[in-house]
């Protein structure tokens, strides 16, 4: 359905009730889940939700309203309404902030993919998780054994007064396992790929690439080990972080640190705002030159990747950090033009009946030069970290404590034995600055985040922090474990 007839209903309608500008948002969108736990199928969920949402400009001001109700009376109420609240705001609005595009796009945008994931039929979904499940338990002391595949189908059409009209249907597709060891005196637990799971754009291909069944036992095996492992130690040592643990690092000391409505203060009450200032625009040395992180929402395989954000901005790149320094914000329309620049179209909602928002996209910190093994060459002694386990952060998003699933010694460039409830911690900057190498291309990895909060009611977003294992020097190492 392309809900040309709809849209312009829409538009027609909070025109008339006095908009200046105005935008609506029709959005479909399917997802099937499938859980395994010790064998049995946990989970089987097919859902649909369908909607529109209408955004209307006044004064500079902007009101919302949305409705799944497709009736020519409620597409009507639903535009008066959003008027009605634009109206309500510009009355009390001190300034006007609300930017409207310049032009008309007329465009389609589909993700690419492989293998079309409705072709892929349950029994076969089924078979790859009960196979997969099951070869976790490679040792007694796994006691629960996890196995998911979540598929998502969304088409957006987006209309405006302008006379804009994008199509798009995106493809986001994850799976990923967890193991649960335990004996009389601990509990562990490793996930797979990363913690959560590997989450990108795309179809099928992205379950094959996680290669469930053929890390399933190494996975169950390294559970178990924990159980009797020795205690990461404590004090200031080097630190390897593997891939998925430096794409939570981004996310929170970085990702939301760089939103612009929090720096401007306008995002507070979900996670605070921002230590950064927009003074600090080439001038804060973030992190180290080896340090450069940029936003590409046309990333392949990224989780963020769209053709246009969801006011209508097509997707391109622009760098937030370059060689450690910051240079960039995530911005919308009506944040980017207090920068003096567009929008790098880092605006989503959470589904049809939120309003839309600036949210951490596809931010990708990009590769060096040497290959995985080579970071541990020059570390005397030091510990590699795996998989997040958990996060706290202050909001600001300056300093922070992290915990990671499971942990290695390093002696004299050599990963040696596995050690257990991992931590470390440090002040955003100044950990930045201490990266003094990232692995290279063939490590790194477009690492999806497919819940990530934000906004009050909560929206949950999907966002990629494409990262490869990343070396940091004398980081506070077993911080805050009371045995």
């Amino acid at each position: 359905m392309d809900y040309r007839d709809e849209g312009a209903l829409a538009l027609n309608a909070a025109l008339t009730h006095g908009a200046e500008y105005v935008e609506v948002r029709f959005e479909d969108e399917s997802a099937q889940r499938i859980d395994v736990r010790n064998g049995e199928i946990e989970t089987l969920a097919d859902t649909r939700s369908g909607g529109y949402g209408i955004r209307a400009l006044i004064g500079g001001a902007w009101g919302f309203a949305a409705s799944a109700d497709y009736s020519k009376a409620s597409i009507e109420r639903t535009a008066a309404q959003a008027v009605a609240l634009a109206r309500a705001a510009s009355r009390v609005s001190r300034r006007p902030l609300a930017q409207k595009p310049s032009k008309a796009i007329i465009a389609h945008y589909s993700t690419p993919y492989t293998i079309d994931p409705a072709s892929i039929g349950l029994e076969q979904r089924v078979r790859l998780l009960l196979a997969a499940e099951q070869a976790l338990h490679s040792t007694p002391q796994v006691r629960v054994g996890r196995a998911f595949i979540d598929t998502r189908t969304i088409t957006k059409n987006f209309f405006d007064s302008n006379g804009s009209q994008i199509s798009q249907r995106i493809l986001q597709t994850g799976s990923g396992l967890q193991a649960i060891a335990a004996n009389d005196h601990d509990t562990q637990e490793r996930g797979y790929p990363g913690d959560h799971g590997l989450f990108q754009t795309g179809g099928w291909e992205v379950v094959e690439a996680a290669q469930l069944s053929a890390n399933a036992a190494r996975i169950g095996e390294e559970a178990s080990a924990l159980l009797n492992a020795p205690q990461c130690p404590q004090g200031e040592f080097d630190l390897i972080l593997g891939g998925s643990q430096v794409s939570l690092q981004i996310h929170e000391s970085l990702g939301h640190a760089a939103e612009l409505d929090r720096v401007l203060g306008w995002e507070a009450s979900f996670s605070g705002t921002s230590f950064l200032s927009i003074e600090q625009l080439g001038k804060l040395q973030y992190g180290s030159p080896h340090v450069t992180v940029v936003i590409d929402n046309t990333l392949p395989g990224g989780f963020a990747t769209v053709g246009f954000d969801d006011e209508g901005t097509p997707s391109r790149q622009e760098d937030l950090v370059r060689n450690g320094v910051l240079v960039g914000f995530e911005t919308s329309r009506d944040t980017a033009h207090l920068l003096g620049r567009e929008s790098n179209a880092c605006v989503r909602t959470g589904g049809w009946q939120y309003i839309p928002m600036i949210r951490m996209c596809n931010l990708n910190l990009l590769p060096g030069q040497l290959s995985f093994d080579e970071l541990f060459a020059d570390v005397k002694y030091g510990i590699y970290m795996e998989s997040n386990r958990s996060w706290s952060i202050d909001d600001r998003r300056l300093n922070f404590q992290f915990g990671c699933q499971i942990g290695w010694e390093i002696i004299n460039g050599k990963r040696g034995r596995i050690l257990k409830n991992p931590t470390y911690a440090g002040v955003t900057p100044q950990f930045w600055n201490a990266c003094d190498a990232i692995a290279n291309q063939d490590a790194w990895v477009a690492w999806g985040t497919p819940n990530c909060g934000k906004g009050e009611p909560m929206q949950t977003g999907r966002t990629t922090q494409a990262a490869a294992p990343a070396r940091f020097r004398q980081i506070a190492i077993g911080v805050g474990y009371d045995g």
